[in-house]
């Protein structure tokens, strides 16, 4: 497949970006600041974007089978979440382009509440997080409100941080997650697989799921 990856020096992109790479698959890798690109891998198109700009979004897709979206924007511009979605779409409208998002987790329903989201609860959601994770909320929005383009939303669990690859996870759709163990976490590494999987299945259309550790 030829896929376009947004955000690809980022934690979660490089990784989709490696994972998409060793299963063979064309990749371009898209940073806003030309200076990242020493972080890229050598394999990969090395493309300056802004997944806010339509037009840079329809350049960089054309020809491609999928688009990958992994931005995270600093700390008092979550905002930008929302901004970088609508752009997408913009975009990708009319293309037949599929688009993959990896979001976030402050919309998933806490178990067992009666649908109360996450970040709502301060058990999951402390206050400092709560800027992030109500911008993750507007992003889903805006692709709930999307009638055309093919895309899919992938909300991580409570915890997403660096880690082993095992290949192992398991899927959900609307409610959070928990492991066995009752924590409720996956390594970046294994979110990079599952993205990659649903890039190659296609079993989310026009949805949100979420994955845990297995």
């Amino acid at each position: 497949m030829r896929i376009t990856v947004f955000g690809a020096a980022g934690n979660a992109g490089s990784r989709i970006v490696n994972e998409a790479l060793g299963r063979g698959h064309e990749v371009t890798a898209v940073v806003r600041d030309a200076a990242r690109f020493a972080g890229l891998p050598a394999l990969a198109g090395h493309q300056v974007g802004d997944a806010a700009d339509p037009e840079d979004v329809r350049r960089l897709a054309a020809g491609q089978d999928v688009v990958i979206t992994a931005t995270r924007p600093p700390r008092g511009r979550e905002h930008e979440l929302a901004s970088a979605a609508r752009g997408l779409l913009a975009g990708l409208a009319g293309s037949g382009v599929r688009l993959l998002a990896v979001g976030g987790a402050g919309s998933l329903t806490v178990p067992g509440s009666g649908g109360r989201l996450l970040v709502d609860d301060p058990a999951y959601v402390p206050a400092g997080w709560r800027d992030i994770a109500l911008g993750g909320v507007g992003q889903l929005d805006v692709f709930r409100a999307e009638e055309e383009v093919d895309w899919a939303y992938v909300s991580p669990p409570a915890v997403l941080e660096p880690g082993t690859r095992t290949g192992r996870y398991r899927l959900g759709r609307d409610e959070l997650l928990v492991g066995a163990d009752g924590t409720s976490m996956i390594s970046m590494e294994d979110l990079a697989v599952a993205l990659v999987d649903e890039a190659e299945a296609g079993r989310f259309r026009r949805e949100r799921f979420t994955v845990v550790t297995a």
